[in-house]
């Protein structure tokens, strides 16, 4: 859970997420860290949008909230992107990493 830690911050709103994606992957998961971003392979294509909402939706789960509290704040046609999730917490992302380990 380390990975997740080192690429959030907490903002009045909830969280900050710095990711890394990989479009175009065989599967959508949590791949680990890739310097201060979380690495998220996606198996959308990037074209259309399609690798951004799989991201949101692929969050959303892992966060257990909904899509309408996923944004995309920066990185909308990059790899590297800034999402804030609204309604969760650090400590929620510590409590993720222990039921999950």
């Amino acid at each position: 859970m380390g990975d997740i830690e080192r690429a959030v911050r907490e903002v009045p709103e909830g969280l900050e997420l710095r990711v890394w994606v990989q479009p175009g992957a065989s599967r959508t998961e949590k791949v680990g860290a890739v310097g201060d971003a979380l690495k998220i392979c996606v198996a959308a294509p990037p074209q259309g949008g399609k690798a951004n909402l799989a991201l949101i939706e692929f969050l959303a789960e892992f966060f257990g909230v909904p899509k309408s509290s996923v944004r995309l704040v920066q990185g909308q046609a990059t790899r590297r992107k800034l999402v804030r999730i609204q309604g969760v917490t650090l400590a929620d992302v510590r409590r993720l990493g222990r039921a999950s380990a």
